[in-house]
Parts: C-alpha cells; sequence; structure tokens
C-alpha cells in the first residue's frame, strides 16, 4: 500500500516579483539566446538590452529579442534601477563589476572567477561596493530540484544518507569556444553545478577526493570526473561524470539517485541528453511508508525554468520581497572552495598500492 503523498503538492517555482526592474545584459554567447532572455520573457521580466564588446554580435543577438545593444559599458550601466545580468566569461567578471554602480543588484555567471583565488577578488569587490550579488547556480531553482528539496524538508525521504550523480554524455564542446586553452573545464564549467546543488541539500563535506581528466580523442583539458564528497560516517556522496560517452543515445544517462533512510527520489537532468535541444527532466519519489514509485509531473525544466526562478528571487530580495539571497556571493564562495579542493585532490597522488614482498 503506498503511503498518501500528492505529487502535486512540492513547491516546484520561485514566486515572481511584484515590480519586476529591467535587466540588462553583458555577454551575448549562446546561453544568453538559449537560456537566460528565453527565461527572462517567460518570468516578464523586462529586457533593457545588452552589451559585448563584439557590437555585431549584441546587434543580431538584440535584433532576434526586440532589445537594445549598447554600444559602450557606460551606455549599459546608465540604465536606471536595472538588474545587471553577468553572462560573461570567468576572466571578464571583475572587469565588470568594478564598473557597476555601487549598491546595484547583480547576477554573476558561474564559476565565481576562473579559480578561488579569481572568487576571492570577486567577493571584496562585491563587498567594497555594497553589491547585491548572486551567482547563476541556477541548477536550484529547476522546478525538480526545488520540489526534491521540498520533498526533502517534508521528511519524504526520512535522513538523507546517499547522493549519486551519474553522468555519461556526448557533450558538444565546440559550442563553448572560449573553453579551449582553459587549464580548468570539467569541474569548474560543469560539476560545479552538482557541487553547489549537493551543498545545498547535505551542507558543506569535510573534504573531497578528485580526479578530472581529458580524452584522448580531443584538445579540452577535462571532460571526465570522478568524486567522492566526504560527510562522515553516515553520508555517501559520489560523482561519475563522462563526457565523452559518444556511442548513441542507448545508454546515456544524467540522473541522480537521492536515498534517504526512509524513502527515495531519482531524477534526470534531460537538458544534457542531446545538448542543446534536451529531454524532460524526470523526477519519481519513493516515500517514507510507500510501496512504489511516484511520478511527479513536472511544470517546467532546468532550461529556461531555473533561470526564472534565479533571477525571480535576485529581483525579490533587492525590493526586499525576498529576505535571503540564494547563492550569494558568501555562500557561493564556499562552492568555489570545494571546486578548488577537487582540484588540490586531483594534483595529489593517490595511495600507492604496497610493493610485492
Amino acid at each position: 500500500m503506498t503511503a498518501l503523498f500528492d505529487p502535486n503538492s512540492l513547491a516546484q517555482s520561485w514566486p515572481l516579483p511584484s515590480n519586476p526592474r529591467p535587466i540588462v545584459t553583458f555577454g551575448a554567447g549562446s546561453i544568453v539566446g538559449d537560456a537566460h532572455f528565453p527565461a527572462y520573457r517567460k518570468g516578464g521580466f523586462p529586457v533593457a538590452g545588452l552589451y559585448d564588446p563584439d557590437f555585431d554580435k549584441a546587434s543580431r543577438l538584440a535584433e532576434t529579442w526586440g532589445v537594445t545593444a549598447f554600444r559602450s559599458v557606460e551606455e549599459a550601466i546608465a540604465v536606471e534601477g536595472a538588474i545587471f545580468d553577468l553572462a560573461t566569461p570567468p576572466a571578464a567578471h571583475a572587469k565588470v563589476l568594478e564598473a557597476l554602480p555601487d549598491g546595484a543588484a547583480v547576477l554573476i555567471q558561474k564559476p565565481m572567477g576562473a579559480d578561488l583565488a579569481a572568487a576571492t577578488i570577486i567577493l571584496e569587490i562585491c563587498r567594497r561596493k555594497n553589491l547585491k550579488a548572486a551567482v547563476n547556480f541556477q541548477l536550484r531553482f529547476a522546478p525538480m530540484m526545488l520540489a526534491l528539496k521540498d520533498a526533502i524538508a517534508k521528511g519524504l525521504l526520512g535522513e538523507v544518507v546517499d547522493f549519486d550523480a551519474w553522468l555519461a554524455l556526448d557533450t558538444p564542446w565546440e559550442l563553448w569556444a572560449f573553453l579551449k586553452g582553459l587549464p580548468r573545464i570539467e569541474i569548474t564549467m560543469h560539476s560545479i553545478h552538482y557541487l553547489d546543488l549537493i551543498r545545498q541539500i547535505l551542507g558543506d563535506p569535510k573534504g573531497i577526493h578528485a580526479r578530472s581528466l581529458g580524452h584522448p580523442n580531443h584538445e579540452m583539458a577535462q571532460t571526465r570526473t570522478s568524486a567522492i564528497l566526504d560527510y562522515g560516517d553516515r553520508v555517501r556522496c559520489a560523482l561519475s561524470i563522462n563526457h565523452d560517452h559518444k556511442f548513441g543515445r542507448k545508454y546515456q544517462a544524467c540522473e541522480f539517485r537521492v536515498c534517504g533512510t526512509e524513502g527515495a527520489a531519482y531524477l534526470q537532468l534531460g537538458v544534457n541528453l542531446n545538448y542543446p535541444k534536451g529531454e524532460p527532466d524526470i523526477l519519481q519519489i519513493r516515500p517514507q511508508g510507500g510501496d512504489d514509485w511516484i511520478d511527479v509531473p513536472l511544470k517546467g525544466a532546468w532550461f529556461p525554468d531555473a533561470f526564472v526562478g534565479r533571477m525571480a528571487n535576485l529581483q525579490r530580495f533587492a525590493t526586499g520581497e525576498d529576505t535571503e539571497l540564494v547563492s550569494s556571493v558568501e555562500d557561493s564562495w564556499m562552492t568555489m572552495a570545494l571546486v578548488e579542493a577537487a582540484y588540490q585532490s586531483n594534483a595529489t597522488p593517490a595511495t600507492p598500492l604496497a610493493e610485492r614482498p
């Protein structure tokens, strides 16, 4: 007999701001047209315009979305009451932040700099300029993740004791030309989402064991990662990430298994399967007292709905409607610290085997 559980009762969206402020976006890369602008249109957020050093590129994207392409940073930051949206490469964040008005509200594209040292500089800039700054760890706002968090809070899983992330993908890294030549890619640019989400669910780990490497068939620095997060003797947390599973869809996967003492959850992160077209997200829960898995009907997907929630929280925090800024730069610095620890682990030799006597 399945315990009474209404899958439609789980929260899947963030409240929208009462009076949304205009958004000014920095950057005209594919993520803006694929996720940011679709989300802002869906959420009813007005986009004042965008700026990119490549004005022709900015103009093409602006024309597609019916917004203004600004010719200079000065013109972009002059928009009154703007929420600034940094869809910029990590190396550009600090320079743009320095140009923003003091006290501005700003969303910074992940990662928060190329490494922890850069993240610390960004944190110091935000503190000095009193910026209301958050990092775009939008996976926390995906409908399936909001529902998972609600399910855990309601005790449907009991105490969470296992978290598995398993990815076997054919990721088109060529879509992000700026990544080629960077010394850190997979953890910093991709698995950082999962590490950040795990921090939200399980808190900060004691440490991490990690190995990240590339592949003989391409020149990207890293596209495959194995990691174990240390949460002591009650919680097991492991990630297996392979972006080079180029053998057809049949055995590809992008899924989480979250197990508690009383129940469990299964999630498929569909956007990464056949990216950027993607497949549906999936959330199934076997709740405490239940004898079968229950489908949770999802009212949206990671792309673009998580971007709606991410911007909604920042907008509401900027106007006082929300008291908590999710993934603030203060909190996001800890995600960067976890990423840094992963790379430190990666550079540390493994425990050697004993020699044969």
